[in-house]
This record gives structure tokens, sequence and C-alpha cells, in this order.
């Protein structure tokens, strides 16, 4: 795809942005920029653009579009947006960063993870199998870096593992990794996508393009997941904690293992990968599927699953006052995330949640508490919903509080040695910070603030 001196508009200036302006840059377009953030608040992201010479148009999307030949947005930015629609209707194509990046390496080494939980955590654990492997590896997408850069400056042996979310997949046409994987679906972004199916159709999205020379990886334990086999066209293999698979990675008895079709691999014993919960193990699972498919030696993945720490903000161990510890999962941006939190510690719990109201239920949220959740700190736009949510199924040990550091101290008011606090949100964290890092961020120094003053 040829871009020397085509006009380009960027709506959205954040880290996919700069990546952008930086790729065009070096592919010789003229780069215009829109975002309806002001200035000052762009501040940081304008820095590292300053020697580029982008036009901006800056506290507004009310740009001309007549001698724009092609738009990039930002993932988060919806297809519904006024300048979006007026680029349709002069047929300029709209697009994310992933489908340009496609576009420019079609011959690529692309692996895209998707899912609604686990995708962080195993972007990350695949990055680190082909890193060890001595692949030159990038670990690229909505993990929170830019992949446009690193596509324009990559070479042809080079393996991108990217974090695709349902914003970035919902624009893609002709995006076709090498190897897919879908981690689970459930309900989330219905605010957003419109509706469930709508948010499932994005998902797929990932994996509709491939074809026999491609590997796509589903949880056969997902029932959703299970039920789309025949739209394949690829080479499927099935991963499961639950169940013994023909073709795919699973656990038998102690151990994990990859069935060929032909013969049974051992990997290692399950309980040995260091990062916790059952969560965590289908997101192993997964991963060790993705190696397998790409050839990664067995060993190597063995030895990444035992020493592997896992991501911030999921499940992160932050630290212990009094024999309590603290833990950060600000990742758990839905109830799902979150229910894999709780089932993840030992308990006591006391858990802080609460946020965005992205137009989900907490019923099975409340539900997942079964008697390890000793109370409940509820704070952002759906303290009051998730409030009655718990009332309703008789849990009653509730707190209301305005901000991180009373529910911090709150917290550590209520819990005894031996106890565990954890935020764990189950919802997005637009409402009071500009992203789950940094709220996770926030709580963690309300922590180690704490322990100074004990």
């Amino acid at each position: 795809m040829n871009l020397k001196n085509k006009n380009v508009l960027i709506l959205g200036l954040g880290i996919s942005g700069v990546s952008t302006v930086k790729a065009l840059n070096k592919l010789g377009a003229s780069i215009i920029i829109s975002d309806t953030k002001k200035e000052e608040e762009l501040k940081d992201f304008l820095e590292e653009i300053d020697s580029y010479g982008a036009k901006l148009y800056l506290g507004t999307n009310d740009v001309p579009l007549e001698d724009v030949d092609l738009i990039i947005k930002s993932p988060g930015i919806p297809l519904g947006l006024p300048i979006i629609q007026k680029a349709e209707g002069l047929n300029i194509e709209v697009m994310t960063d992933i489908e340009l990046a496609y576009r420019l390496i079609p011959e690529n080494k692309f692996v895209a993870i998707t899912g609604t939980n686990g995708k962080t955590t195993t972007t990350t654990l695949t990055g680190e199998f082909f890193k060890n492997a001595g692949y030159s590896c990038h670990v690229v997408g909505n993990i929170g870096v830019g992949i446009l850069w690193e596509a324009v400056n990559s070479s042809a042996d080079d393996i991108f593992v990217i974090e695709t979310s349902s914003f970035q997949l919902e624009s893609t046409k002709c995006f076709k990794p090498k190897v897919s994987l879908i981690i689970n679906i459930t309900p989330d972004h219905i605010n957003w996508h419109g509706s469930y199916e709508k948010y499932i159709d994005a998902k797929k999205k990932v994996l509709i393009n491939q074809d026999s020379e491609d590997y796509t990886v589903l949880n056969y334990d997902d029932e959703i997941l299970r039920s789309i086999k025949n739209e394949l066209h690829s080479n499927v293999l099935w991963f499961s904690v639950n169940n013994a698979l023909d073709n795919g990675v699973y656990i038998d008895e102690d151990y994990i293992v990859i069935n060929t079709g032909s013969e049974k691999i051992k990997v290692m014993p399950w309980k040995e990968i260091k990062i916790p919960g059952r969560h965590n193990l289908e997101n192993a699972l997964g991963s060790v599927a993705i190696g397998y498919a790409m050839g990664v030696d067995i060993s190597t993945m063995a030895n990444v699953l035992r020493t592997f720490e896992g991501v911030e903000h999921r499940i992160e161990y932050v630290t212990t006052i009094d024999k309590i510890k603290f833990y950060n999962d600000s990742k758990g941006t839905n109830p799902d995330a979150s229910i894999k939190a709780v089932e993840a510690l030992e308990g006591p719990i006391v858990l802080i949640a609460g946020g965005m109201d992205k137009g989900n239920e907490f019923d099975d949220f409340v539900k997942s508490f079964d008697r390890k959740v000793k109370a409940l700190i509820l704070l952002g736009e759906t303290k009051e919903k998730i409030k009655q949510t718990a009332i309703n199924y008789g849990f009653n040990n509730i707190y209301i509080v305005n901000d991180m550091k009373e529910a911090v101290n709150k917290s550590f008011e209520l819990a005894k040695s031996g106890d565990e606090i954890l935020l764990s949100p189950a919802c997005a964290s637009w409402d009071m910070y500009k992203s789950y890092e940094e709220r996770g961020r926030d709580f963690k120094k309300a922590a180690f603030d704490l322990k100074e003053e004990k």
C-alpha cells in the first residue's frame, strides 16, 4: 500500500496515534490530526510528534475532508461519529492501525489475540515464548504499544504478537493473522457496540479472513466459541481446562498436554505455572497452542510458564500491612474478569469495585462472592447499581466511598490479619480516571501511603 504524498487524517491522538504519525511520516504521507481534546490535554503526545509537521485540528472533529485520501481512527472512536459518516459518503476509507499494518506487510507473521478477558496476560506470555525461543518479536496493539511504527521498521522474519480489542477489530476488512486466538467471550462493551451480538461479531473478525494456511486457537469450554466451528476455513486448535481433546491442548491428570492427533506431548505439570488462578491456566493453554502452531520448542514454553509472573494491574500483588495482603486487579473492567479475580484468591476478601457503567449487569459478579467476600467497598458511576444488586442477593456489608484513598483506608479498617484487599472494579475506569492503569497506580499509591503511615 503506497501512501507517499497521500493526505491521511488521524482521528484521535493517543498511543496508537503517535505510532501512526511516525509511521506515516516515514512512508511519505501528508499528515492531518484531529482530536476533540484540546492542546493542554494532549501536551505529552504533541511533544512526541512536534517535528513531523502534522496539520492539527484540536478540540474539534470538524475537519474538511475534500482532499483526504485515508482516515486512520483511534480504536475507541465509534463508527457512528458524524465525521466518519461524512467520510463514507465521500468514499474515503476509514480503518484502524492493525488493518493498515496488515495492508503494509501482508506477508506477515501476525499472531492476533482477543477475548473478553485475559488478552493482556496471554499476549505478554506469548511474547515471552517467542523472545525466549530467540525470535525477533514485537508485542503490540491494545496492550499499549502502537503497531504501525514497529511494522514499518520490521524485517520479514519478525513476529508480531498483537492484542486486539473489539474496537480495533470492528473496522477491519482484510486483516488476516497467521494465528488467531479467542480466549473467551462474555458480555462487554454493550453500550459501545449496541448489542451483545454485534460485540461477538466484532470479536469473530479476528478469524474471518483466515484460510487453510492459518491457525485458529479457540477455547473449547466456551459455548459461543464451540458454536462457530462451521464458520472457520483455517486449521483449528482447541484448548480446554475441563475436557480431553482429540486435537489441542488440555489438562491430562497433572499435566498440560498437546494432543497432535497421533501423539500426546507432555508440556509440564500444570501446578508449576507461576501465575495463579483457573483463568490464568486458560490463558496458559491458549498461549501453548499458539506456540505449538508456530513451532516454539516445548521446553522453552515450560520454562517461561514456570517463571512468568503476570502483568501489572491483573491480580498484581502490591504489599502486605499487618498480614493483610493488597492486590491490584484494575484490569478487571467487566464482571466476568472480576469474578475470575475473586475465584483466584483464597480469601477472606475485602473487595473494592465500581466505575463507569458499560451496560453490564452484576448478578453473576455478586453470586461469585460465595462467602469469600466479607465486605464490599463501592465507588464510581455504578456504585448504587452494584449496591442494589448485592442487597437483592442478601449481601449487605456494603460501604460507599468517594475516592480511591478513602476506599483503601476503609478496606484496611474492615480487614483482619490474613484477609486480602482486592481492587477488582468489574467496570471501566473512565468515569474517574484516564485509564485502568491510572486507577491501578492510584490504588497502589494509596496502599503504599497507608503502609508508610503505619
